[in-house]
């Protein structure tokens, strides 16, 4: 059965560790970001970017739901998380350029919590290739992978959103999508169609209550970076260490950034705090991003 849902802004700062804090008239408030009970779907979320966004909604006291492909990952990350957070976390191995696999997903999840009110879509990175050593298969994976995933959930999510005249879909993209970058072909065409879907869907469900997002990550410490790393160190004839500081002299921040930066920004957006933000792509990058708007 679904439970209730927050109906104050403010809660006394004895309720939860895990709230912001504001001194108000000479007296010390709690921010509540309203997502207590609210029920979070998060892709790919065994690792990185999105199992620090998990983490995170989990301790704002949302029911969290995720999936990724590698079950044994899936089942150490749900765990991790409902340690830390005393939450359940319900999980499901899933791939996600699976339409089906995504339906069965989130129908199980409206069945556990009884409503589903955030979808944050989140998948795994095409390989880094150069256009001449691309063929038509990896534009087809790439698509599947980030274009067609987000797809697929939207199709599921918004209709349970929509019921409650509530919800929040959250797409993770990357910085490329407002500033292209050199050696990631894939990833900066495919994630702009989904920065355009998203705005789209921004514009089509926003009088239903439904506010549509896309947070656009910078160079942040994953495996996912790492893995580029390396690709880029071996194709450049240069160490990892140089590959790494010559990003770092390109963000003004000077440093890398960390998921759980990342996830605070994503977990805002998430929350009641947000209702009128809508319809944006959010740089998350240190400053990397050079454009005005």
């Amino acid at each position: 059965m679904p439970l209730p849902l927050p109906s104050s802004s403010f809660r006394d700062l004895t309720a939860t560790p895990f709230r912001e804090t504001i001194e108000v008239l000479g007296g010390t408030l709690e921010m509540n970001l309203g997502l207590t009970n609210r029920v979070a779907i998060i892709s790919a979320a065994s690792k990185g970017l999105g199992r620090a966004v998990a983490t995170e909604l989990s301790r704002e006291g949302a029911r969290v739901a995720i999936c990724a492909r590698t079950a044994a990952d899936l089942v150490e990350t749900a765990g991790q998380i409902s340690r830390e957070t005393s939450n359940e976390v319900f999980h499901q191995t899933v791939d996600v350029t699976n339409a089906a696999a995504v339906a069965s997903f989130v129908a199980a999840v409206e069945k556990r919590f009884g409503r589903v009110d955030i979808c944050i879509t989140n998948s795994g990175g095409p390989p880094s290739k150069l256009f001449k050593d691309t063929d038509s298969s990896d534009w087809k994976s790439a698509v599947d992978l980030l274009l067609m995933s987000t797809v697929f959930f939207a199709k599921e999510t918004l209709p349970l959103m929509q019921k409650n005249k509530w919800g929040r879909l959250i797409t993770i993209t990357s910085y490329t999508v407002k500033q292209p970058v050199d050696g990631l072909l894939l990833s900066n065409s495919v994630r702009a169609a989904v920065t355009g879907l998203a705005r789209t869907l921004a514009n089509e469900y926003a009088a239903h209550g439904i506010t549509v997002n896309n947070v656009c990550p910078g160079y942040t410490s994953t495996d996912r970076l790492s893995e580029l790393t390396s690709v880029l160190s071996e194709r450049n004839g240069i160490t990892q260490e140089e590959v790494v500081a010559g990003w770092k002299r390109q963000i003004p921040a000077g440093r890398l950034g960390t998921p759980e930066e990342f996830a605070a920004v994503v977990t805002f957006l998430a929350s009641e705090r947000a209702s009128y933000v809508n319809g944006t792509s959010i740089a998350i990058d240190g400053g990397i991003v050079r454009s005005l708007l």
